[in-house]
């Protein structure tokens, strides 16, 4: 309890410094406004040759596009700040103050930064989702929400997961700036259903880089598409894949030398 209670405080915290930049408000709406138009620009080149990809329909397609959009907020607002501020931390020597706190130090370091302007996304994404579940005509039943819902969770913790992999490699290699971008470029995979691409980079953005898991999955749930089979690998592969991560984090630990050392 007290390690929710601190994490709950710097959560709060996090929250009210980013609240302190209004600003970034309208600037984070017109990059997400930006985003959102070329995505749909490109969806519509594409669907003016084709009726469907590799089986998915247009609206389809839509859903996808607005899962991408959603997970891609949800990342931009929680996941990426606290994973790039331990990498800073371990550069500047400063994570002896996560570490030294009497609570879980991978919870503290996973919940002290907050952009909540990127949160634009979240929403866009699911404004999008809804157009394309009206488009689809789609009668969702519980049971499609409730997958829905458990594959997104189980994405974001996927990614969460990948992204303290790659932040805990800042043990050894240090300099680690360049994250956001080598991410952001595969992520951007995530706009087109795993099934479109070869087997190689099927495999790679499926289990290396949990695209597919993340994306792809939970629009299937959206669209009907959804077996029962893929989401308990879903789950399977986000509890094997945690309980490495938790194993690597403390490995790396190991490997720090702070401000105290």
């Amino acid at each position: 309890m007290t390690t929710l209670r601190v994490a709950l405080l710097h959560l709060r915290i996090g929250v009210m410094n980013d609240l302190q930049y209004r600003v970034n408000f309208a600037l984070q709406i017109l990059q997400s406004l930006l985003a959102l138009g070329t995505g749909l620009v490109v969806l519509w080149l594409v669907y003016s040759h084709t009726t469907e990809l590799n089986g998915w329909s247009q609206p389809e397609l839509l859903a996808v596009l607005g899962v991408q959009i959603l997970m891609g907020g949800v990342i931009r607002a929680l996941i990426q700040p606290n994973m790039m501020r331990l990498t800073e931390d371990v550069v500047q020597g400063k994570l002896d103050h996560a570490l030294t706190k009497p609570v879980d130090a991978q919870v503290l370091i996973s919940v002290r930064e907050v952009q909540i302007w990127q949160a634009v996304d979240i929403v866009s994404g699911a404004i999008v989702i809804g157009v394309a579940l009206v488009r689809l005509g789609a009668d969702l039943g519980a049971l499609d929400v409730l997958a829905f819902a458990v594959a997104l969770a189980f994405g974001a913790v996927m990614l969460y997961c990948f992204w303290l992999v790659l932040a805990t490699g800042s043990f050894w290699v240090v300099r680690m700036w360049f994250l956001p971008e080598l991410f952001e470029g595969v992520f951007q995979t995530g706009r087109w259903p795993v099934g479109i691409y070869p087997q190689w980079l099927r495999f790679g953005i499926t289990f290396l880089v949990p695209i597919a898991f993340a994306i792809t999955v939970p629009a299937e749930a959206l669209t009907s598409r959804l077996e029962w089979e893929t989401l308990a690998l879903a789950a399977g592969f986000a509890v094997v894949l945690f309980a490495f991560t938790r194993w690597f984090w403390r490995f790396g630990l190991k490997n720090y030398t702070g401000a105290s050392a």
